[in-house]
């Protein structure tokens, strides 16, 4: 299983304390170096670790160190002619010394955590990745290239996954001024889709919840499109009578809408992969920017459970892409297991619905304390309902939202056979090997 940034944190040196600066604003924080370009590097890592970087895409094909960055971080393409990184990115950092050094340091702190002598490599390129980014950041001409805007970010990651949390949103708030120098992330997207993707989707890790608007539904506006599918989407609940009066909110309501309709008509194959992950950014952003700090006092429970449902929904069928999303989505899963438990204290017929949620909310919650609440409830629901099999629970959940994939079959069968296929308490070691959709990296759909 791969190493990412979201889980290092137990392993990596603590927090920065109040006393020490940022980096990128305090140039003292660091010594002058001289290790600029790859003969220092050399030395630093070992000439077997970067190889010969003469031919960007061979050397990307054959070095570890590359395929980590490529492979591991964007797992949702896997071949070596398209992905991202390995034809987008690191052509790029091969002309950008700032972006070298910070795309190396993501791969040099895997190689350390497992040869577990400390991170004198990692730490020497995290000083001269700072001290060149910010040589970059006093030219505005420099400032707002892709690549200083590919290495701010990736420095966000890196101390997030340190946690050093306050020095990550820092880099945060950078890059977002950065983006507003270039007119907006629509206008990023224009010139290096790879950039504006990881922008908009690591700041939103990071931060909690979304700092980049949506279009509307027509495509209009500066921020992060939607699919052209999307756009064809119907705008009512006619084929779906069921739920046409449970949605109270209209933003949720036309995500919900449209989102089935993109996923009837997908078969699976066709949102494989980067399109796959621009419909996830684009929903999430969508339904999170309108989640505001405290409960919304006029939106029913059931109205913010299919929000939380289609929210975790879209990183399930996804996975984690960059890093893990396991910070962001533990918190998530507690707001929707919360009004799930306000949904269930008021009585109410169950239908497919029920199920559905339920379904998302089991794969959601594995391995957390809410997990064994939520199967009591399926359970409950599965026997008002006369379910006696995972086709049964199937045949509710596809009838509502959801897309056909391997993946997400294997995500969602293996707690409805538990359930349905033995209605004792979950055995402990069955508990331990439930797949968990936070932890699942680069998994094939």
């Amino acid at each position: 299983m791969r190493t990412n940034l979201g889980q290092r944190s137990r392993h990596l040196p603590g927090p920065r304390t109040a006393n020490q600066s940022n980096p990128l604003s305090d140039p003292a924080s660091y010594p002058p170096t001289d290790l600029v370009g790859l003969i220092p590097l050399t030395r630093i890592l070992g000439r077997d670790c970067l190889g010969n970087m003469s031919n960007a895409s061979s050397t990307a094909r054959r070095e570890p160190v590359l395929h980590k960055i490529a492979f591991q971080y964007y797992p949702l393409d896997v071949n070596a002619t398209s992905n991202p990184f390995l034809v987008s990115w690191w052509p790029l950092a091969l002309r950008d010394p700032a972006l070298f050094h910070v795309s190396l340091q993501t791969a040099c702190l895997d190689e350390e955590l497992l040869a577990q002598k400390g991170f004198q490599a990692s730490g020497i390129l995290m000083a001269d990745s700072v001290s060149l980014l910010r040589q970059k950041i006093g030219d505005i001409s420099l400032a707002v290239q892709d690549g200083t805007l590919n290495a701010v970010i990736t420095l966000a990651t890196i101390e997030f996954g340190k946690g050093n949390i306050e020095v990550s949103e820092m880099h945060v708030e950078g890059v977002r001024r950065l983006v507003r120098l270039r007119g907006g992330i629509n206008s990023v997207r224009q010139t290096s889709p790879l950039t504006a993707r990881m922008i908009s989707w690591v700041s939103m890790l990071i931060m909690g919840h979304p700092q980049f608007p949506v279009q509307d539904d027509a495509g209009t506006g500066d921020g992060i499109p939607p699919l052209p599918e999307w756009q064809l989407g119907p705008t009512t609940l006619d084929d779906t009578p069921e739920i046409s009066w449970v949605i109270e909110d209209a933003v949720v309501r036309n995500a919900f809408l449209r989102l089935r309709y993109v996923f009837q008509s997908a078969q699976g194959a066709r949102l494989l992969g980067t399109r796959l992950h621009d419909l996830a950014c684009f929903v999430i952003h969508q339904l999170l920017r309108v989640v505001p700090d405290i409960p919304h006092l006029h939106s029913s429970p059931i109205t913010e459970c299919i929000r939380y449902a289609l929210i975790l929904y879209m990183f399930i069928i996804q996975g984690p892409t960059y890093y893990s999303h396991a910070v962001i989505f533990n918190s998530l899963v507690n707001q929707f297991v919360g009004y799930l438990q306000e949904l269930e204290s008021i009585p109410h017929v169950y239908d497919s619905l029920d199920v559905w949620i339920f379904g998302i909310g089991l794969v959601a919650s594995t391995d957390t304390p809410s997990y064994r609440w939520l199967t009591e409830r399926a359970r409950a629901v599965s026997a008002s309902l006369q379910l006696y099999s995972c086709d049964d629970a199937f045949a509710c959940i596809k009838s509502v939202c959801w897309l056909e994939t391997a993946r997400g079959v294997d995500l969602f069968r293996f707690h409805w056979v538990a359930i349905l296929g033995d209605r004792s308490p979950l055995d402990p070691l069955e508990f331990a090997l439930s797949p968990s959709p936070s932890s699942l990296c680069g998994a094939s759909l």
